[in-house]
């Protein structure tokens, strides 16, 4: 990729970003303006902004780089991203409109009238929404150090310094045209090249491997070992390489070895002849094991349990969305429970088209880009697609445009995480609601997962998403399900329930996160704890709600009528808010 090109790309869209921003800031003149676009953000703006800030980089480049290295069973992300709009649509987006609430801790506290669940739920977005920038700040510093070559942690800084001066400044009227900006900035940034990448590959001459078989160089390749790795050989290995390898000096010397595990130091050239088959990863488990365990669902290859861990991927992207901070908050901004209704259904078309692109570009990248599962950065393929496809002046653009793309998804999901988040910490942890406290807790919402970022390594974008979604699942499907369909809910239950699910599922991800079992029904139980943790905070606020009975709020009758009852749709009709709702 031509280095000059990406930069001038993503300075591109981070100069648009802050123009289109500043414009939205002429516009907001009230602290309505600042914190819920005075609520008029009408359907279809709305649906646009949401689309841009949910598609973030474990869209723009995880979904591929999994599709890459694990096949078919990764298809789930994009459904199960695209489906809990589905859940949210029929159980939670008109009636959480139609609370006045501006924060899930805002709904938590009016629906139930409890301080305690309050801070609670304020404890867990908080952790959510950290946990979900994390990998937009990984995700930034990989893309522009590919650009420029500068170490991984400039790229989230950077992104974190634009993102926390954008939300600062202008608010939710100001993030609201950003974020439906860079929604089709997005789409087009793959569409475009996409249609060039398939003619490319239709008028490829070589032989086009099977997609059920393991996969294979192409052509002559060269590898470039950055850190130590074990691989595992399923059928004796002849190269050349530069380097050690278990243990062994060699000085562009023929390579061969037997079946088995080996051991790659770090700094090694291999050169691997064409149609060699691409060794797999110890830490990988079997991935290429068999001929059909790449084009096979549910195939040994991901995990050791796929079927477990598939439904753990399941439940996570289906229940987890309607808890995340960052898209909970844009309905807020709806008119009304009509709107939001109708914004969901918009956001649904636009996110399924956009989710036809992904593993397109995972597919192309197993075919000609397969030396990125043996170094493990499969994150990069879409970016490297263009050039090892297309080359020249036309490759270097359609890559500079990819790069433009990544940027607007590191940009957009990071801004609405940050209002988010910050909204929290201004209502529940600094002083005053003012916009000055506000702009303070802006610098705390990112402050915190930028110095996360430069010292977490080894944890992919999309898996880190995919364990923000279990977090988000555990804690908030239960509270907000409950709370808007069953009168029975008590605060006792609701704190028992954040506890047991949610504070489960936050053990599960720390523990991952720091480098846990790698292995075994351990390692599975805790990187997918949605099979168990979502049950868990059920029957938890179920029980103990049952339990205390005598605890039902007493305006729970009022408050149930104004969460199910419709508005009629107009766009001046403003619902009456509670406490933080910036009326």
């Amino acid at each position: 990729m031509n280095q000059t090109y990406g930069i001038v790309a993503v300075s591109a869209v981070v100069v648009t970003t802050i123009v289109i921003g500043a414009m939205g800031l002429r516009i907001s003149r009230t602290t309505s303006d600042f914190y819920v676009a005075s609520r008029s953000v009408p359907p279809q703006l709305n649906a646009c902004a949401i689309s841009g800030e949910y598609l973030s980089a474990a869209s723009f480049l995880g979904i591929a780089s999994l599709v890459l290295a694990h096949g078919v069973d990764m298809l789930w992300f994009p459904v199960g991203y695209t489906a809990g709009y589905l859940v949210l649509l029929a159980f939670v987006a008109a009636p959480l409109r139609r609370s006045g609430a501006y924060t899930l801790p805002d709904f938590a506290e009016g629906r139930l009238e409890s301080k305690a669940v309050r801070r609670l739920a304020s404890v867990l977005v908080v952790g959510v929404g950290w946990l979900y920038l994390l990998p937009q700040l990984q995700g930034a510093g990989l893309t522009l150090g590919l650009l420029t070559g500068a170490p991984r942690w400039v790229g989230g800084v950077l992104v974190a310094v634009v993102v926390a001066v954008s939300v600062a400044a202008g608010g939710m009227r100001s993030i609201t045209f950003v974020q439906a900006f860079q929604y089709w900035l997005k789409l087009t940034a793959l569409l475009i090249p996409a249609v060039f990448l398939v003619v490319a590959w239709y008028g490829d001459a070589s032989p086009r491997p099977a997609l059920s078989e393991p996969p294979s160089f192409r052509l002559h390749t060269q590898v470039q070992i950055e850190d130590t790795l074990r691989i595992r050989l399923h059928e004796p290995l002849r190269a050349t390489a530069t380097g050690t390898v278990d243990g062994r000096p060699y000085d562009d010397a023929p390579l061969m070895l037997d079946a088995g595990v080996h051991t790659i130091e770090a700094g090694t050239t291999i050169r691997f002849p064409a149609n060699a088959l691409v060794p797999a990863r110890e830490a990988d488990g079997d991935r290429g094991k068999g001929a059909s365990s790449w084009g096979a669902p549910l195939s040994e290859g991901r995990e050791e349990h796929p079927l477990y861990t598939t439904y753990g991927l399941i439940i996570a992207t289906f229940l987890g969305t309607m808890g995340l901070p960052h898209v909970v908050v844009r309905f807020y901004t709806n008119p009304d429970g009509w709107a939001a209704r109708r914004t969901t259904v918009i956001v649904l078309a636009l996110i399924g088209a956009f989710y036809l692109l992904p593993p397109l570009y995972g597919l192309l990248g197993r075919i000609y880009a397969p030396d990125l599962l043996l170094t493990g950065d499969t994150d990069i393929a879409v970016l490297v697609l263009p050039d090892r496809l297309i080359g020249g002046l036309t490759g270097d653009l359609l890559g500079a445009l990819i790069a433009g793309g990544a940027c607007a998804a590191f940009l957009s999901t990071a801004s609405g995480l940050t209002m988010s988040v910050a909204g929290v910490l201004t209502q529940d942890v600094l002083p005053s609601l003012g916009i000055r406290h506000f702009r303070l807790g802006t610098v705390l919402a990112v402050a915190v997962p930028t110095a996360a970022s430069t010292v977490v390594r080894g944890l992919s974008v999309t898996d880190a998403v995919g364990l923000a979604f279990a977090l988000s699942a555990s804690a908030f499907c239960p509270l907000l399900v409950l709370g808007i369909w069953w009168r029975g809910l008590t605060a006792p239950g609701a704190v028992a329930g954040l506890l047991a699910g949610g504070g489960s599922a936050l053990v599960a991800v720390a523990v991952t996160i720091a480098g846990g079992p790698r292995d075994g029904w351990a390692h599975a139980l805790l990187a997918w704890p949605a099979v168990w943790s979502v049950p868990l905070g059920f029957i938890s606020m179920v029980l103990v709600s049952l339990a205390t009975r005598s605890r039902i709020p007493e305006s729970t009758q009022a408050t149930m009528t104004r969460l199910h009852l419709p508005e009629r749709p107009t766009a001046g009709s403003v619902p009456a808010t509670r406490r933080g709702a910036a009326s």
